[in-house]
């Protein structure tokens, strides 16, 4: 069984998704203990800003007539789709910044989509496979809160990976994740701890399921 694992946070040692991504990828490989693993880090290696509109421009003209730097967004658009496209299962660590998506996840789903085998409307080729989605916020958006509604990212991640990947997505989301951080947070520290340890207790869950569901369908 294969694994594929996308990380997104800046924040590398001090990141809340990566911990919990590492609880649902423990409980997975405990699950699965001759599974590989293939990692994507999006901060350590993230995904030239150019380079979607490389590989846009490289499809409408002939290989012969491509740049070198088509080429190279081409081919990096190739290795993107061979990781995802391996991959039994699925595991996404992914935030909320400044209200929204990821930039390196955006320019990641970007590049990988001029990809034919994932272009929209072909069929979804990671369809029905499982995928244990962690989401992280760093303050709260539920109702009633001030930032009630500020939340554009989540549903973004659901409609991407879910509904149109068609992943089985099992989703953790952790909230006040920088209550620690900032002191005028400081009485959201019980909730924000609260949060935390729902994520990592459904992470470890989904990490579960997935290797279950992955080792079902293979």
């Amino acid at each position: 069984m294969i694994l594929f694992r996308l990380d997104a946070s800046i924040r590398e040692g001090m990141s809340v998704s990566r911990k919990v991504a590492d609880t649902a990828q423990a409980a997975w490989q405990q699950a699965e203990p001759g599974g590989r693993v293939i990692h994507r880090d999006l901060f350590q290696t993230p995904v030239p800003a150019d380079a979607w509109a490389l590989a846009v421009s490289a499809g409408a003209v002939p290989e012969e007539r491509r740049t070198d730097a088509q080429r190279r967004a081409v081919a990096l658009a190739a290795e993107l789709a061979d990781e995802v496209a391996a991959a039994d299962a699925y595991l996404l660590a992914v935030p909320l910044y400044n209200y929204g998506v990821s930039q390196h996840v955006k320019t990641w789903l970007d590049l990988l989509f001029t990809d034919p085998r994932f272009a929209p409307g072909n069929p979804p080729l990671a369809a029905g496979r499982p995928a244990a989605l962690v989401i992280t916020r760093g303050g709260g958006y539920g109702e009633g809160t001030p930032r009630a509604g500020w939340d554009h990212a989540t549903p973004w991640y659901r409609r991407m990976f879910g509904d149109l990947m068609g992943m089985d997505l099992h989703v953790s989301e952790v909230e006040l994740t920088l209550a620690e951080v900032h002191e005028a947070m400081a009485p959201l520290r019980p909730l924000a701890a609260e949060s935390l340890r729902a994520g990592h207790e459904s992470a470890e869950k989904n990490g579960r399921i997935i290797a279950e569901r992955a080792a079902s369908a293979a």
